[in-house]
């Protein structure tokens, strides 16, 4: 897609994931009584192998339907391999400072992510320590939050990209986060706690996942396809551990339970200045499609 089509179908496309998240598992709560465990392995096959299918017609309509001269950084031939070697994803990164940047907002990402999940962990433990309970809780949560994130794919991600721009996505639900980690910080309850994570894990899945997405249109096929699955592995699960151990070693010191909390929100403000440069220098990028090509 060219940047102009992402933002109009990105947000759309995104809730198909919200969508499956929600009508999954009241399909498995419906249907594990008549057909068993044996055959909710069978259907998870079957909408595995229609997924495949979906992805090779779209592969089709993609060959015939090329972008206009002008809508992507780069001449990509659509059948020659790329080529090259495994670590290339990574010096595509090392090398451009579009992608560093990327980098960078997912790395505070997944710090925000594990921050909360630590607490979400701890919270649940001293609230409900009937396991049954617990997944009553978070089956709520999520239901939640499926609803909300397809709200706002459907009717808000879209106009908010194209009239806003990307940087509004990418730096909405970070500020958001940051006024939660201080309101937990002060006011450490179950309530406030579940209204955070509903705000972060909807507001990630309807807008700051499609916006980074998007991210990806100004660049050149050799970062689109290599560098980004870089980022959306190594960097992000790298992120994800180092997080981990820094909000345990926080845990440690429990004479300052809140300390994570403000440590936390001063992350969630970076993240929100990332996101607003990643913003703007996507902007450049659209404005100027050949200047990815001359800087690779």
């Amino acid at each position: 897609f060219s940047t102009t089509q992402a933002k109009r179908l990105f947000g759309m496309i995104a809730g198909g994931a919200s969508l499956g998240g929600l009508t999954g598992p009241g399909l498995g709560a419906l249907l594990v009584a008549p057909v068993g465990h044996v055959g909710l392995l069978m259907l998870a096959a079957l909408l595995l192998a229609a997924s495949a299918g979906a992805g090779v017609w779209l592969y089709r309509w993609r060959d015939r339907n090329p972008l206009p001269a002008g809508a992507q950084p780069e001449e990509e031939s659509r059948h020659v391999p790329l080529g090259g070697n495994p670590f290339e994803g990574a010096a595509e990164v090392a090398r451009t400072p579009f992608l560093i940047g990327i980098a960078v907002f997912v790395v505070l990402l997944a710090s925000v992510s594990t921050f909360l999940y630590f607490e979400q962990a701890r919270l649940v433990a001293e609230h409900f320590p009937d396991p049954t309970r617990q997944t009553q809780v978070f089956g709520l949560i999520d239901t939640v939050v499926q609803g909300l994130a397809i709200l706002t794919q459907i009717f808000l991600t879209g106009r908010i990209a194209q009239r806003l721009g990307i940087g509004v996505l990418l730096v909405a639900v970070p500020v958001v986060i940051a006024a939660g980690f201080l309101w937990l910080a002060l006011a450490p309850t179950f309530a406030v706690f579940v209204v955070i994570m509903v705000a972060r894990r909807a507001g990630e899945y309807a807008l700051v996942r499609p916006g980074r997405e998007m991210l990806y249109t100004v660049v050149p096929p050799q970062q689109k396809f290599k560098a980004k699955n870089f980022i959306d592995t190594v960097v992000y699960r790298g992120g994800d551990a180092v997080s981990g151990w820094v909000k345990r070693a926080l845990d440690l010191l429990g004479e300052l339970p809140g300390l994570a909390m403000f440590i936390g929100a001063g992350i969630a403000l970076t993240w929100a200045g990332t996101g607003f440069l990643l913003g703007r220098a996507q902007r450049r990028r659209e404005a100027d499609p050949e200047a990815p090509a001359r800087r690779s």
